[in-house]
């Protein structure tokens, strides 16, 4: 089982617990906002990367009732969950490293914290695939923590129970990403989420264009 089916298998255990900590968040709501005002086209086609419950969907049409949203995770009980969190979208298990396979263009693609689940080579192919399935001016939302690669590590679950890996990135390294693969930078914020011990991390959210 690779890292990736990892991940999925210990966010599939934890999918309640997740909808609870995360589906109301209103902490990247801006850089939401950003990415729904940047999206040009009415009935713009989205496709949600690691969709999870659905928190991000749900926010979108929220700002976007016009948006046609599929939502993809490898994790059953997240889909299940989002199914129900947001029935005006569909939603559909699969590998976000299989997102070709939906052989569709969307107007926009967006992908909450999948980064730190991937490796550098897959993170690299994912957004290769992702840019071709981008339209001409479609927009392009990533987010995730921002530490240097070579901090990465195993992080358990606050139960002590199960680990995962997780990549860490910096800012440069994913902007070197988007524009190899023609992606145009034209928002990065830095956003710190508060840990339950007090400290905070650093995350990053990214958008770009086509």
């Amino acid at each position: 089982m690779n890292d990736t089916n990892k991940a999925a298998a210990v966010f599939n255990k934890y999918a309640k617990s997740y909808q609870e900590k995360y589906m109301d968040l209103d902490l990247y709501d801006a850089t939401l906002d950003i990415f729904c005002g940047s999206v040009e086209n009415d009935n713009a086609k989205i496709l949600d990367v690691a969709c999870g419950p659905g928190n991000i969907s749900r926010y979108l049409l929220k700002v976007r009732p016009d948006f046609r949203i599929t939502g993809i995770d490898l994790a059953p009980n997240m889909i299940t969950l989002a199914k129900v969190n947001v029935p005006d979208a569909e939603f559909h298990v699969m590998d976000c490293l299989q997102i070709k396979n939906l052989n569709t263009k969307y107007d926009g693609i967006i992908c909450g914290f999948i980064f730190p689940y991937l490796s550098k080579e897959q993170a690299f192919g994912f957004v290769s695939d992702a840019a071709m399935m981008l339209n001409d001016g479609g927009v392009f939302y990533v987010s995730t923590m921002e530490r240097d690669y070579s901090e990465s590590k195993l992080q358990m679950s606050s139960d002590g129970q199960n680990g995962i890996f997780q990549h860490f990135y910096l800012a440069e390294d994913i902007i070197e990403m988007l524009e190899q693969n023609g992606l145009l930078v034209f928002d990065t914020q830095r956003i710190d989420f508060p840990n339950p011990d007090g400290t905070t991390t650093t995350d990053i959210v990214i958008i770009a264009k086509k």
